[in-house]
């Protein structure tokens, strides 16, 4: 049986109906690619603005200081500067805390670490901390030892839940970030500095190996094994230039205000986008981090089969099609 030949008229009107649709395509390559490389504006930020800033409500701690710096952005900074925000025993507790709370807050969509004062901090706090480290309690080897293992497990748990917050977090580096400053900037998911920020691996200097996340997570930052094992043997100064070029840092700034300028800037851009695509993104670069390129792909498509219908791709895609900032899109609260 021979199927009937198209009219004339069919075979425009199915032709029309081609180009039309692939005009629509490239058009919204087109919106898309242009919004790719979004322009990063800043201006520095005066102390005034810092001090204006609202207490972000329910984070009230001894160690930290939280305060809301626009929509859908939180400021979380080391509030010792009269301690160089060395790390006490209050500020292991209260990071798990905070950004615990963090992870569950549906406002917030991004994190802006920084330290109050002239460094970013100093590290481990001893003079509060030594006796609870170096004089732990038990009554033989075996109960020190355990006793040991629970205090550092928890330690280390004071960074990993910046990993485990899938809101993600920038950390803005100015003086020095030493020993445990390591540590916590490792966990971070974006590093900005300025140009007088120092990095140090300091714990060989007081007879310890780095215990928090340093020496695992910094191998898979800069990516020379050579760098990290130089650094963390002998204690040695890294300059921000430095930082810089071995991929710890990804941009450096005159100033501590321009700094933070940067870092708000690239938050508020960041928080402009799908809190869904957002949060989705950083826990799937971090599972493929830890996994195989196969288990990874395979947990991506898990992750998207049920994360594709959202209500945020449609809303993304006419916003790019229609020419417009995602700043405008109003994305639901996750």
């Amino acid at each position: 049986m021979v199927s009937p030949r198209p009219s004339l008229h069919s075979v425009v009107m199915m032709a029309a109906a081609a180009s039309a649709s692939r005009g629509l395509r490239s058009l919204l390559l087109r919106r898309l690619a242009a919004s790719h490389m979004p322009h990063l504006s800043y201006r520095p930020v005066s102390s005034s603005e810092e001090l204006s800033a609202s207490q972000a409500k329910e984070h009230n701690y001894e160690s930290l200081k939280v305060t809301e710096a626009g929509d859908h952005i939180l400021h979380v900074q080391l509030n010792r500067p009269e301690k160089r925000n060395a790390m006490n025993r209050a500020f292991w507790r209260e990071m798990v805390e905070c950004f615990s709370k963090i992870a569950q807050d549906p406002h917030c969509r991004v994190v802006v670490l920084s330290g109050a004062g002239k460094m970013f901090t100093s590290g481990l706090d001893l003079m509060d901390m030594g006796g609870e480290l170096f004089q732990p309690q038990g009554e033989d080897t075996a109960r020190i030892s355990w006793n040991l293992r629970h205090l550092i497990t928890r330690y280390q748990e004071s960074f990993t839940v910046l990993e485990k917050c899938p809101k993600p977090v920038i950390a803005a580096i100015h003086g020095g970030c030493i020993g445990g400053g390591m540590d916590l900037i490792s966990a971070c998911d974006i590093r900005y500095c300025a140009q007088d920020a120092w990095f140090q691996v300091k714990e060989v200097d007081i007879g310890l190996a780095a215990d928090v996340g340093t020496l695992q997570r910094l191998p898979r930052i800069i990516g020379s094994q050579s760098l990290v094992n130089e650094l963390a043997f002998t204690a040695r100064k890294m300059m921000a230039s430095e930082a810089l070029s071995s991929g710890l840092v990804s941009r450096v700034f005159q100033d501590h205000a321009s700094l933070l300028a940067a870092a708000f800037a690239l938050a508020t851009e960041i928080s402009s986008k799908s809190p869904v695509a957002i949060q989705g993104t950083k826990v799937n670069l971090l599972y493929s981090r830890d996994h195989s390129v196969a288990e990874g792909l395979n947990f991506m498509t898990s992750w998207n089969m049920s994360m594709l219908q959202t209500k945020d791709v449609s809303k993304s895609i006419q916003a790019a099609l229609e020419k417009k900032d995602l700043k405008s899109v109003a994305f639901s609260k996750l």
